[in-house]
């Protein structure tokens, strides 16, 4: 964006602010310690120069929206929310814009309640009633709503749950095939609005992190999310996206036939 670009979309999400905060331009004004006077001439179309640096902040600090939404580096303004909300809410937020999602284990939107409950008290983290819920209005929201999503992670990550390797040991051969039969379900009526590619975590590797259309990123790292809103952060990962699916060895219109694979394994 050139610079004379950002100086007019910087106008135009001031007076977005302005808007908001129901004051007039001189309470506004005064909200942020600038003169009537300075915030006239912010918005004069003659002035082809961006406020200083106190004065950005002063507005994004008052009024809690992001600086980088203030100049056009961002499409996400306000700041607190995307620390506080659940993810089920950005899904919701995005609407019919893509999501693409790297899991831990099982994709959540896959997981019977069995399986949500065991994974939730390994970990301790108490909150296995409020996933079981979460998992069950994701999957009504992406019926309803008819979203697209994808989802990409290593082969390795079905084939250990399947022969309850690692942190599936203590599961049960019954509930692991009760698991994989409801994937095969879930895969059968969603596909191709839902695609499940696989790739092998010989070859390549990723954290976990789910990109909601060009609003924001969150990574997961372990009971908290990191949550990134830049045009920049969001591309960054929706190509890191794309070079996993680009590696998968197991397609969309595949992944029920590998599934059924791993359920025969099941011990």
């Amino acid at each position: 964006m050139k610079y004379e670009q950002r100086v007019v979309v910087f106008r135009q999400r001031l007076q977005q602010v302005v808007d908001h905060s129901g004051l007039n331009y001189s309470g506004f004004a005064k909200s942020i310690g600038v003169e009537r006077s300075t915030l006239s001439q912010l918005f004069s179309v003659s002035n082809l120069r961006l406020p200083r640096a106190d004065t950005i902040a002063g507005i994004a600090e008052r009024y809690q929206v992001s600086i980088d939404w203030l100049l056009g580096l961002t499409d996400k303004g306000t700041l607190s929310p995307d620390v506080i909300r659940e993810p089920l809410e950005w899904h919701r937020e995005a609407g019919q814009h893509r999501v693409r999602y790297i899991p831990i284990t099982i994709p959540d939107l896959f997981k019977t309640e069995e399986v949500a409950a065991y994974e939730f008290k390994r970990y301790g983290l108490g909150k296995t009633d409020q996933s079981i819920r979460d998992t069950h209005r994701m999957l009504i929201h992406h019926r309803q709503e008819e979203s697209e999503m994808e989802v990409c992670q290593s082969i390795q990550d079905i084939e250990g749950f399947a022969l309850g390797e690692g942190i599936w040991a203590e599961l049960s051969a019954r509930a692991r095939r009760e698991q994989l039969e409801h994937i095969i379900t879930l895969l059968d009526e969603l596909y191709p609005g839902f695609r499940w590619y696989l790739f092998d975590g010989r070859q390549m590797y990723t954290a976990a992190f789910t990109v909601f259309g060009p609003l924001r990123v969150a990574v997961f790292t372990g009971q908290m999310y990191l949550v990134l809103n830049s045009r920049e952060h969001i591309r960054l990962f929706s190509n890191r996206f794309d070079k996993l699916i680009c590696g998968a060895v197991v397609q969309p219109n595949e992944a029920v036939n590998f599934v059924k694979n791993q359920w025969r394994k099941v011990k």
